[in-house]
């Protein structure tokens, strides 16, 4: 299995999440923030991932990898970060409303 297919649940999950949300107050100021925190986590991604496999603190194998790269780093290890930029504030709305709810 290669790690862009490992990827695929992760992304279809924070999709189908953040789309529950679409109807809930504030949609477009969390996807303009969530946009920003992917922005600096996909920064900081590309910055310590470099500075990890160079210092070969770990290593990929080369058949599970699409072949595409940011400097040694590979482009299925962005998703995950890109995923809970939007996850992670969709998955904080959904529950925060049955929070309100239950009180």
């Amino acid at each position: 299995m290669t790690y862009a297919l490992l990827v695929l649940p992760f992304a279809a999950i924070t999709a189908v999440v953040t789309l529950a949300t679409v109807r809930r107050p504030g949609f477009g100021r969390r996807m303009k923030m969530s946009a920003v925190t992917a922005g600096v986590l996909l920064l900081l991604t590309a910055i310590f991932d470099n500075v990890m496999i160079a210092a070969e603190l770990f290593t990929y194998p080369e058949e599970h990898l699409s072949g595409v790269k940011i400097g040694l780093a590979p482009i299925e290890d962005f998703s995950y970060a890109l995923c809970a930029a939007f996850l992670v504030p969709a998955v904080h709305t959904l529950l925060e409303r049955r929070e309100r709810a239950a009180s």
